[in-house]
């Protein structure tokens, strides 16, 4: 049995600074609509949480259920983080594998503050999150340019190479009507923009926004008899942990567990991650024509290209300067523009992933286009231990 992504929408990202059920209802119509089904005949609704837009027994599920007006529906609610979207889709899938489901609408979105994420105001010294910024005054971008320096460091990765990625998808974002950011940059651009964590100047690291995103899951049998056209397979969805020992540090953690008694493991955290997806769908990284990353930074993403087994360890910056991982390369990374394009809206960003993905599948990714896509990937990795990634095939 099989379950399929029938429809796909979403709504622009910018900051609007209006409420975030606005952006979800939105995308939830525009994903029916794509897929032709009738809001009357969803029987499942999981909706993305995010702790900045109220307590989970109330937002998302049931908010956007009623949003759309009550149907009867069963409803669910997820959060992971980053991760948050990819966790609803998987919780959807599950009902439909089960048979307790057969159309699912899953809903992300989020209204951001202004500037760089943090952790919600209170004490809570168990918290890794709000400790980092209590003890350390760790923000985000400084885990980043951390990350950057060590690339730098182990693989001779330049301020160049990074300055190339945001180049890359920057033009590839260009003809997405979703992105937020839609201007060409150049390497000098970004190298002249303000330093904000050595090495990462602030072109190098991606915005918080407001945005939506939306899929409609069914299964097999039910696309079968409606006529569904084109419907995308779900072929695998990986919500790993970390194992212990976890060597590289992650954030917002402050140390790496000790291997002296266990070993160093065969695979880092976000390595787990992308070898679930290809262990589930029964394929391996050379089956992969295009991949949606968490770009949350330009150095991100040349780690999530080794971390999906895209290339061997070190070699991301000879794709990248061979022009492998642009529109037309090898393996084309962030077709949609990624998050250098989007900006973090929590909640709706694995789904958005999904979204493009499914587009580039059916073909239907007009101006950024990835000829002849038949399977794609996604990573996405939140705070706490929570990772994912998606396989879509058709």
């Amino acid at each position: 049995m099989n379950v399929v992504i029938a429809g796909a929408g979403m709504h622009p990202w910018g900051k609007w600074g209006r409420n975030f059920t606005e952006y979800g209802v939105h995308a939830a119509r525009e994903a029916l609509r794509d897929a032709g089904v009738a809001w009357t005949d969803v029987d499942l609704v999981v909706g993305g949480e995010t702790v900045r837009n109220g307590y989970a027994g109330y937002v998302a599920g049931s908010t956007f259920a009623q949003a759309l007006g009550w149907n009867g529906a069963r409803i669910a609610t997820s959060y992971a983080a980053c991760a948050t979207g990819a966790q609803a889709i998987d919780t959807a899938r599950a009902r439909i594998l089960a048979g307790l489901s057969e159309v699912a609408l899953v809903v992300g979105a989020d209204t951001t503050p202004k500037g760089f994420l943090a952790p919600n105001a209170g004490e809570r010294w168990n918290d890794p999150d709000w400790l980092r910024f209590r003890l350390l005054g760790m923000t985000n971008p400084a885990y980043f340019a951390l990350y950057a320096r060590r690339r730098m460091d182990l693989y001779g990765a330049t301020a160049e190479d990074f300055a190339q990625v945001k180049v890359k998808n920057a033009k590839h974002g260009l003809e997405n009507p979703y992105a937020r950011f839609r201007k060409e940059s150049s390497v000098e651009e970004v190298l002249a923009s303000p330093m904000v964590s050595d090495p990462l100047h602030l072109l190098d690291i991606c915005a918080t926004s407001d945005g939506a995103a939306a899929v409609v899951l069914t299964s097999a049998d039910y696309a079968r008899r409606h006529g569904l056209a084109s419907p995308v397979t779900v072929a695998a969805v990986s919500t790993v942990t970390p194992t212990f020992p976890n060597t590289v540090i992650d954030m917002p953690l402050l140390a790496t567990d000790s291997s002296a008694v266990t070993g160093v493991p065969e695979r880092t955290f976000k390595e787990s991650i992308g070898q679930a997806a290809y262990d589930e769908a029964g394929i391996g990284p050379e089956d992969v024509d295009v991949a949606e990353v968490y770009d949350l930074s330009t150095a991100l993403e040349l780690d999530w290209i080794e971390d999906l087994q895209l290339c061997k360890r070190g070699e991301a910056e000879a794709l990248l300067r061979a022009g492998d991982t642009t529109i037309g390369g090898r393996i084309p990374v962030n077709p949609s523009g990624g998050l250098a394009c989007f900006g973090e809206a929590v909640p709706a960003q694995a789904i958005a992933q999904v979204c493009e993905l499914t587009w580039q599948l059916q073909g239907r990714a007009e101006g950024r286009q990835v000829e002849g896509a038949k399977v794609g990937i996604t990573a996405n990795q939140g705070l706490f231990g929570h990772g994912s990634s998606v396989i879509l095939s058709v």
